[in-house]
């Protein structure tokens, strides 16, 4: 397993990160330890959570249920010193979290305590704003998304103000480096370079949804990433499983997202069919598993500092890892160059 640093912080993370999203409406508290335990054993020492998990589906019944598995873990085990912990900040829209309120100083307050006790730890290692207040692009928002109607301001005093208040957490102890994730160039600069001007914590990573179907990271955040250190965090590196192939010709195993989620947030639309096809048949010339390749493509991104990855079975989630093995050739990349060329966006 290799490791990275995440931004400028020195705290080394390997570059496989489990995610945990299921853990509590697909999976089950034992088989969570069960998954935690084998990550470890594997190398893997950065796991990545959020208040708002699982969210397969999001509900008020289930929110929470994964970081207090996660801390009923580090209770039972005592290895809370062998992970680097991730989680995340909720942002506005949904009232059974802080009455749907926005992200602003007093949420953060409040969700960093509460997250430190069903976490049943005494420190965060990286703290993230889940999504902007502000709108963005992401999970299929590009499509209609309008920055024109943004207050420009507010914007930047609501950026001002979530760093102050992440600022007192780390003084406190509570937290060790702060991190984005649904966020654009424009935002992450600005967090940097208010930061900068203030003297408060400095973005280490921004958490963004990267795959083989969906390279957006690739253009102004790759620049961003290079020039200030600011590393990326893959959420959804199989596109929510689709580049396995197990949804192709409308299947939809039993117990997988698709048969529960419908349309994978956007994903499972006809436009991604052919160029799934296309790799899933690259892969399996040069015998390949789909799954492995498409993990093993995200880690040779030069601005990757970790690829989160998700299962809900121990099969599922010993392929994933062992893709920090798999080495691909010139020729896979190529193809890949040449699929991606031809079906730049699909989702």
């Amino acid at each position: 397993m290799n490791f990275k640093t995440l931004g400028r912080t020195g705290i080394k993370v390997s570059q496989i990160c489990l995610g945990t999203m299921t853990w509590g409406s697909q999976n089950s508290e034992a088989e969570a330890f069960q998954q935690m335990d084998y990550a470890l054993d594997q190398g893997v020492n950065f796991f990545d959570t959020a208040e708002l998990y699982p969210t397969t589906p999001v509900s008020p019944e289930t929110y929470t249920d994964t970081e207090k598995m996660i801390g009923n873990w580090f209770e039972k085990t005592g290895n809370r010193d062998k992970v680097v912990l991730a989680t995340k900040v909720a942002g506005a829209g949904r009232p059974y979290i802080r009455n749907g309120a926005p992200i602003n100083a007093e949420t953060i307050r409040q969700a960093v305590d509460a997250s430190l006790s069903r976490l049943k730890t005494d420190y965060i290692d990286l703290y993230q704003i889940h999504w902007p207040n502000r709108g963005h692009y992401h999970f299929r928002g590009a499509w209609n998304y309008n920055p024109f109607e943004q207050d420009k301001s507010r914007t930047r005093d609501e950026i001002t103000e979530k760093l102050d208040a992440l600022g007192d957490c780390v003084k406190a102890g509570k937290i060790r480096a702060i991190g984005l994730s649904n966020e654009t160039a424009w935002g992450t600069q600005n967090f940097l370079t208010i930061a900068e001007k203030l003297g408060l914590p400095r973005v280490a990573t921004v958490q963004n949804e990267y795959s083989l179907l969906y390279r957006t990271f690739d253009l102004d955040l790759a620049e961003l990433s290079h020039h200030e250190d600011v590393g990326l965090l893959a959420y959804s590196p199989l596109a929510a499983g689709i580049l396995s192939g197990k949804y192709l010709d409308g299947g939809k195993p039993a117990g997988s997202r698709g048969s529960i989620n419908g349309d994978l947030g956007g994903r499972l639309v006809p436009h991604q069919e052919p160029v799934t096809r296309a790799y899933v048949e690259l892969a399996r010339r040069h015998d390949l598993d789909p799954t492995q390749m498409a993990l093993a493509f995200c880690l040779t991104r030069p601005f990757m500092t970790s690829v989160i990855i998700g299962a809900t079975s121990m099969e599922q989630l010993k392929l994933n890892i062992g893709a920090a093995d798999v080495v691909l050739s010139d020729e896979v990349m190529r193809g890949i160059f040449d699929i991606h060329r031809q079906y730049p966006m699909p989702i």
